[in-house]
């Protein structure tokens, strides 16, 4: 709101016979911008990472808004799978793209009965095999009607529910929409790494 009362510039105008003169007297209100000189970040989580899982190394309850703003590849993971090997890639992928704004997350499930083993066997695994360092989470149901909110909002969006271990679905920063990648999209692959870019280049 201009500081300058409407009844005030009325009357500054019928005594200098002009408009212009008495609003350009008008001190504008600079609009806050951030260091890159862009309007700053709505703080807001989307719905789709309106959720809470438990971290695998401890268990201790983590909010996915945590996240919020960043590109976010989920992926329902498993460790006697044929596509295991993949952890490797997707820690490479995260090592070398968090610092502009991704992230990968983990969702260890049995739903293919390929990840029998407890939640501190899992851990163990992935650190000591592929050094996954990336966010991982307790094991999850990713298909069917018991499947997590999380998964059954990605399939809803994207039209794809996971149909083996290693899909992965890339989340965009606004947590708005999504796109899917079957198992055999190694995180390495140059349609993936497209995405990838694609979606860190939107602000």
């Amino acid at each position: 709101m201009s500081p300058f009362p409407l009844k005030l510039i009325l009357l500054m105008t019928l005594l200098t016979g002009s408009a212009t003169s008495v609003l350009s007297a008008v001190p504008s209100v600079p609009v806050p911008v951030t260091a890159s000189g862009s309007a700053p970040p709505s703080a807001a989580c989307s719905s789709l990472l309106q959720q809470n899982f438990l971290r695998l190394q401890d268990e201790k309850p983590q909010s996915l808004c945590q996240y919020s703003g960043k590109v976010v590849v989920v992926v329902n993971t498993a460790s006697f799978c044929g596509f295991t090997p993949q952890y490797k890639g997707l820690e490479e992928l995260y090592s070398k793209y968090k610092d502009r704004g991704l992230v990968v997350l983990g969702f260890p499930s049995n739903d293919f009965s390929q990840e029998t083993g407890s939640n501190k066997d899992i851990a163990d695994f992935c650190e000591n095999t592929f050094g996954v360092k990336f966010p991982m989470f307790t094991k999850t149901t990713v298909t069917g009607k018991d499947a997590s909110p999380l998964f059954k909002q990605l399939a809803d969006k994207t039209g794809t529910a996971p149909r083996w271990n290693f899909y992965k679905y890339v989340i965009a920063r606004d947590g708005l929409s999504a796109v899917s990648f079957n198992s055999m999209a190694d995180p390495a692959s140059r349609q993936f790494l497209k995405e990838i870019e694609k979606q860190l280049a939107s602000k």
